[in-house]
Formats: C-alpha cells, structure tokens, sequence
C-alpha cells in the first residue's frame, strides 16, 4: 500500500505570454474529494483537446523526483511543495520503473487504472522558468502517468492506493517512454504497444502510425509551443 501525501486540484486560469487557459497550478484540498469518469470535482483543464478526459482524468507524479530536479536545475521555489507538475496525486516509493500499464488499483472509495504516460507540453517551461523544462521530461522519463477511473468515489489525502491487479506487468511506463521517445522506430515493440488493450487509444495510434509510415511524429509544437 502507497499513502497518498497529497491531493490537489486547479482551475483553469490566463497563463503564459499569451494567457491560454491553463490549470496546471493545483493546490491541496484536505478533505474528501468526488472523482468522477473524468476527474476529481472541481479540477478543471485549460486545453480540453490535450488534457483531461477519461484516459487521463487522473496525474500522478513521484515526489522522490523532485529532488532529482532540484540537483539538475537548482532549488527553485516551486519544487518546494508537490503540485510543481500540475499533479492530481503525489506519493514515494512507487515511479514509472514500478507502475505498469494497466495496473489496477484502488483508491479510497474509488478504483482507477493505468492508462498512459505524461507527455510533457511547453507550458511546463514557464512554470518553471526552464526554456527546455518539457524536453527534459521527456528525456529523463521522469513524466508520471495517468488513470482513467473504473469506479467513482471519494478520495483524499492520507487514503491509501492498494493494488487489485496487473493486466501488464512487463509494459512499464518506463518502458512505454522508451518505446515512444528512445527505441523510436522498433517494429516489434511498436507492434505490441499497438496491440496492447489497457493502453490509451491515443498512444496506441501513435504505434500504429509509424508501423505504417516508418515515421516518427514531430514533438517540436508540443514541447516549445510557439517559440
């Protein structure tokens, strides 16, 4: 069993040069909290077309990391705290070398799944003053992942997250980062990845995409926005 430290919540708010709605600053809410299909109450996002949903209506981000990146870029306030990274979920001793596709579990009165990796976006340059923030993400692997819910419920901070069971337990998030940003073009790994069920739809048309050009897509909009 994993103790949850925090939960956090944001609404959408202008952010950024050109203020788009974003609501990746979330703060704690200490009592119980209604998670829907798609999300926890009062939890907005500011993109629609690129976050939130059922496929990722939960994040969850290891805060072991956050020393990581406080060696790397320097002790910044917003690493002080959890929510740096706009996460729903903060927990230790479990991160993407552990947490597996699929993966079941059970979350106060709640059940949510795992469905896909964080793919990093610009927006996480701004909040941390870091120009290249979203690339190094995306490089390390160092994303979090996201639930989808199969039973709603309440949760809130100190409830624990026990596991009920892996459908998949080979496919890491670590693995499925390696497979789409590393291994890029490897027609055996890509050709399971497409194949495998509890995987969000999304990223499984990413493996099938390049299966059939021999392509990889560009990141570039994604991780520098308009720059």
């Amino acid at each position: 069993m994993i103790l949850i430290d925090q939960l956090l919540v944001g609404s959408a708010v202008p952010y950024g040069p050109r203020g788009l709605p974003s609501a990746i600053g979330k703060s704690p809410v200490a009592e119980k909290c209604w998670l829907g299909l798609e999300g926890f109450i009062n939890d907005e996002q500011g993109d629609r077309k690129h976050h939130g949903g059922p496929e990722k209506a939960v994040h969850h981000y290891d805060f072991d990391h956050y020393q990581q990146w406080r060696e790397e870029i320097g002790d910044k306030d917003i690493l002080r705290r959890p929510g740096a990274f706009g996460e729903n979920l903060t927990t230790r001793g479990i991160s993407e070398d552990t947490i597996a596709i699929g993966d079941i579990f059970k979350l106060g009165a709640a059940v949510i799944q795992v469905s896909q990796g964080r793919q990093p976006c610009w927006k996480l340059n701004i909040r941390f003053d870091t120009r290249d923030m979203a690339l190094r993400l995306q490089k390390t692997g160092r994303t979090g992942w996201y639930y989808r819910v199969l039973q709603q419920g309440y949760v809130q901070a100190g409830d624990t997250l026990r596991l009920a069971d892996r459908l998949a337990p080979e496919w890491t998030i670590r693995k499925t980062w390696h497979v789409l940003y590393v291994d890029t073009l490897n027609h055996d790994l890509l050709s399971q990845m497409a194949a495998l069920e509890p995987l969000a739809d999304s990223w499984r048309q990413y493996a099938s995409k390049r299966l059939g050009s021999g392509k990889v897509e560009d990141w570039s909009r994604r991780l520098q926005g308009d720059a």
